[in-house]
């Protein structure tokens, strides 16, 4: 039997429900009794399994920051015991959940993969048991030092990830980034795609109860809309503008207001609405605009990375002049440039 150990942290979603006559609800235990009676556990090249339910198992759309520091240290006070980490995760809020792991677990060299399924692991046609059992081969045998989303046949970096798809079994994708590891009839790793592994131990840091708005503009945008937002108490706006980061630049309180914002001390990040590219205000006068007033780009980050990404340095004690240095950094490989 393989040596290595691995530690599920079942938080809840869909993989682990059981169906009754209100549909598909969690049920404590039911979940951890179907694992431990999984045949290719025994396989001689699967690793020992620990699992931890949680108590309160949630539903996706239900988690905060506070889950996330939970499962962050939940990982850290087992990580010296084990090789590799699976979070076990309903699919609708993976992605931020996998991005703002990034952030918290900072200096980590093991791999931690976050996955679940889109059909429960008690229905005979679902993806869980090959996300399952793919991810713990992953979790065991491959030196992955970051945290990774793996949902059919795709390990991607976590803050690099992004759900396209409600019902469809390839769900999720990374539209920047090429995957990590692709797998097939071969498990293939793009090793140089990898981050390097740390000299550093293993710190978490916390992500508070973020005051970050996400805005998407449209046209016809009403700038009564982004000073009610800005009026709000935010300490950060990540604002959808359209194709390379261009936005109204003939209305002149939009600008105004970016500007006012700025000046205040609130941090704007322009994100791109297109699934694919990234943001180059340099390009168009829309663009230009937003860089007078102060907005900075989010280059090529998904809106998952760039939420939870603001929130993490927020939540430290980076002066806001810092907090707009790294953000337009890599951090953790969740952005194309250095």
């Amino acid at each position: 039997m393989s040596s290595k150990r691995v530690y599920i942290a079942y938080t809840g979603g869909t993989i682990g429900m059981k169906p009754s006559e209100k549909g598909f609800v969690p049920e404590a235990g039911y979940f951890t009794e179907q694992l431990n009676r999984l045949p290719e556990l025994a396989y001689p090249d699967m690793p020992a399994v620990v699992i931890n339910e949680y108590e309160n198992l949630i539903d996706s759309s239900n988690v905060t920051p506070a889950d996330w520091f939970k499962i962050s240290e939940d990982i850290k006070a087992h990580y010296d015991e084990f090789d590799g980490f699976i979070v076990l995760h309903g699919t609708d809020t993976m992605a931020y959940t996998a991005s703002a792991l990034s952030f918290m677990l900072e200096d980590l060299s093991k791999p931690v993969i976050v996955t679940g399924s889109q059909i429960p692991w008690s229905q005979m046609r679902t993806d869980a048991r090959e996300n399952l059992i793919t991810s713990l081969l992953l979790a065991s045998r491959y030196d992955i030092p970051e945290v990774a989303l793996y949902f059919h046949n795709r390990l991607y970096r976590g803050n690099r990830s992004r759900k396209l798809d409600a019902t469809g079994f390839h769900a999720f994708s990374s539209p920047n980034f090429p995957p990590l590891v692709e797998v097939g009839s071969q498990i293939n790793v793009n090793k140089n795609l990898l981050l390097k592994e740390p000299s550093k131990p293993l710190k978490i840091n916390r992500i508070a109860a973020p005051k970050v708005m996400v805005l998407s503009l449209y046209p016809g945008f009403s700038t009564d809309v982004l000073e009610a937002v800005l009026n709000s108490g935010i300490q950060g706006l990540v604002l959808m503008t359209y194709g390379m980061g261009n936005a109204p630049c003939n209305d002149i309180k939009f600008l105004h207001l970016l500007g006012a914002a700025n000046h205040a001390g609130i941090i704007i990040v322009n994100c791109t609405q297109c699934i694919k590219g990234a943001v180059d205000m340099s390009s168009y006068e829309t663009g230009q605009e937003l860089l007078s007033a102060g907005v900075i780009s989010g280059f090529d980050m998904t809106p998952e990375a760039t939420l939870t990404k603001l929130s993490y340095l927020l939540s430290t004690e980076c002066s806001t002049a810092e907090i707009k240095q790294k953000m337009q950094i890599s951090l953790r490989g969740e952005l194309s440039i250095n």
